[in-house]
């Protein structure tokens, strides 16, 4: 044909897809985690996930140790949420002992999970704004997050992974000072808050680069699994302390902030919002503080009856929860773990297609994973 183009021609101006590997040593996907992403030029039009370089065998590491003796194992999952981790795993030890605990080992439980679920997304907060480009955000998020380490430091004697709480209730009471250290704390921290959000919620680049992107749907983030800000940041209403109540929550009154488009920005102000509700519900807890006894009546040693359990608590990353299987020996005879972060990995390949390869830094950013969790 006369308007046909040269052979030669077609090959120049014929485009492909191509695969381009981020990581697993990218800086920005937050640990050894590895995205294979299809490319049709800078668009993305799938992405695998590989998974794995950070396997420790931590599900069949306590399977080998004492009921007790692994409880500081599972501080390693989330290690920015190594509080909350220890309580779903005692939390599935005392449901299959049928343990009662004390009114106040619980409050205490609970306000040392809510600091701890502040600091965790002071960390997502100042490094999710650092992989954009708001560089300064960062050390505002740290700020606050060492006055929460103090805290901890001076209840625990550690500043990193605590080894929380034991089987039964709690070790210590808070000790002189701490109460009021946390109320002057908790006085200031909606104020911090309110400069973060100065900083980014009307900013004009940091709505262009989280607004509309990284966008999946209530109904595939139902469909996947999604859980915590990831899941509520599309509008579904689904937080385990609402949902499934554990512990002392349901004694106290917060709300659960939603997003509505499901996009990057959703998930930010889903965070940022938890935060303050999380101030709620630590006020509340030391206003209502009750009198009684640290721990409950476990035995020195812990040989629970046959049986299986699971037991899930709201981690900061989403729904955290603990399968185990005892065989009535001291030892337990299963113990697998249903991660946050691994499952919500699931949802990067929806949020991603269609989106520019400058996107995915932030998209990878707010769904806020750790690959200690993810590989375990």
């Amino acid at each position: 044909m006369q308007n046909e183009k040269p052979s030669y021609l077609r090959e120049l101006i014929e485009t492909k897809e191509f695969e381009l590997n981020m990581g697993p040593q990218h800086p920005a996907t937050h640990g050894v985690y590895r995205a294979i992403l299809t490319l049709d030029g800078e668009r993305i039009v799938g992405l695998n996930s590989v998974v794995g370089y950070l396997h420790r065998g931590i599900e069949k590491w306590a399977e080998y140790r004492t009921w007790q003796q692994a409880t500081p194992i599972f501080d390693r999952l989330d290690y920015l949420s190594a509080v909350i981790n220890c309580h779903g795993y005692v939390g599935a030890v005392e449901k299959l002992l049928q343990v009662e605990i004390p009114k106040k080992a619980e409050y205490i439980r609970v306000i040392c999970d809510e600091l701890q679920r502040i600091a965790s997304h002071l960390i997502w907060f100042g490094t999710h704004a650092l992989d954009i480009g708001a560089m300064s955000v960062l050390f505002y998020g740290v700020r606050e997050r060492e006055a929460i380490i103090d805290l901890f430091e001076a209840h625990f004697g550690q500043r990193l992974l605590y080894n929380a709480y034991p089987i039964g209730g709690v070790r210590l009471d808070f000790p002189k000072g701490w109460v009021d250290a946390c109320r002057k704390f908790l006085k200031t921290f909606n104020s911090r808050i309110d400069e973060y959000e100065t900083l980014l919620t009307e900013n004009r680049i940091w709505k262009q680069r989280t607004i509309g992107v990284g966008v999946i749907s209530k109904e595939d983030a139902i469909a996947y699994g999604l859980s915590g800000p990831t899941l509520r940041g599309s509008g579904v209403y689904f937080d385990v302390r609402k949902s499934i109540p554990y512990s002392a929550y349901p004694d106290f009154d917060f709300e659960i902030p939603l997003g509505k488009n499901g996009d990057v920005y959703d998930r930010y102000l889903c965070r940022i919002r938890e935060m303050r509700q999380s101030v709620r519900i630590i006020q509340q807890a030391l206003d209502g503080m009750p009198e009684g006894e640290l721990k409950g009546k476990v035995p020195k040693i812990i040989r629970p009856p046959v049986g299986e359990v699971y037991y899930s608590v709201e981690g900061a990353k989403g729904q955290l929860g603990f399968y185990i299987v005892s065989d009535g020996k001291d030892k337990p005879y299963r113990v697998h773990i249903k991660s946050p972060s691994f499952i919500n990995l699931q949802g990067l390949d929806v949020m991603s297609r269609k989106q520019l390869i400058a996107d995915m830094v932030a998209i990878i950013g707010s769904i806020d994973i750790v690959l200690g969790e993810v590989d375990r």
